[in-house]
């Protein structure tokens, strides 16, 4: 029982002598006191500020998510149970959109704030992500926020560039390959009639690389002149690998058309000027597109 659930030796030994040694039953409750616990130290930590944490990617298909999970200190966001919170959130944030992400048109990208995923579950338990959360408090001690997510999806001819920065192992194996580290990009590209022999999921990388380390504002058009290193609109910034060129020149080179991203570091003030704008469309949180 202590194997299966990770739960302390006493209080699995509690559970069966509590049970008659009915190892189901004694998982089932072990399981709410836990979730009682996580419930009351939660409310207790609720104040204190949480400002480490990952960054998660979750890409499949023509889908990708990026969300920021908080913790206190940066020792337990490289707790591996920390690491399973981060890949439950994403994981259910990919299958709540599943159906939204077919017959596409044109890309959509979603945004959502703290009190949208804490309404999420989690994938295949069904369990509110704002009680995992309170588990996950309960276990490791310390205070933790669902910040934020954006949920990517593209149509047909368009793809998703996406790169973690200072990436860490996630631990324990997992079936949900989300890609962990402190800052992240997701970059909407379309591919051009002259983009062959080029690798997208190289161009890619390539792109989410320039997303983290110049942290662009806008997206800017081909038809702005190149900056200097203060410029903030991305097609006119120098490329981060290639400072000869703009952003622009690379992309228009190898027959690729940025049309959005998306960029989080973990920790930001996500109110400074200049942050995505979202919208309301059909009831549902959308990042606007970056101005130009």
């Amino acid at each position: 029982l202590r194997k299966k659930t990770g739960y302390s030796f006493m209080n699995c030994k509690k559970a069966l002598e509590t049970f008659g040694n009915d190892f189901e039953q004694a998982e089932i409750w072990l399981h709410k006191q836990a979730q009682k616990e996580g419930w009351s130290k939660a409310s207790k930590l609720q104040g204190r500020k949480a400002k480490e944490g990952l960054i998660g990617v979750l890409q499949e298909g023509n889908m990708a998510v990026m969300v920021e999970v908080n913790c206190e200190t940066d020792f337990v966001a490289r707790n591996a149970r920390f690491h399973q919170l981060v890949q439950q959130v994403a994981a259910g944030i990919m299958v709540h959109h599943q159906d939204s992400g077919k017959q596409l048109t044109t890309y959509v990208k979603r945004c959502l704030k703290a009190e949208d995923l804490s309404q999420l579950r989690t994938v295949p338990e069904g369990r509110l992500l704002s009680d995992q959360v309170a588990l996950a408090i309960g276990k490791l001690g310390e205070n933790m926020v669902l910040r934020r997510a954006a949920w990517v999806a593209v149509p047909a001819g368009c793809y998703i560039g996406s790169y973690v920065h200072g990436s860490l192992p996630t631990g324990a194996p997992s079936l949900i390959k989300v890609a962990l580290g402190k800052y992240g990009a997701l970059v909407i590209c379309e591919a051009l009639a002259n983009s062959l022999g080029t690798s997208l999921v190289d161009m890619g990388r390539k792109l989410g690389q320039h997303v983290v380390g110049m942290a662009p504002l806008s997206l800017g058009t081909l038809d702005d002149e190149p900056g200097g290193d203060t410029e903030t609109k991305m097609l006119a910034q120098s490329f981060l690998l290639d400072p000869n060129l703009s952003l622009g020149q690379y992309v228009q080179h190898h027959g690729i058309s940025v049309l959005d991203f998306v960029r989080f570091e973990c920790g930001e003030d996500i109110e400074l000027p200049g942050a995505q704008e979202s919208r309301e469309e059909d009831g549902i949180p959308l990042l606007a597109s970056p101005p130009a």
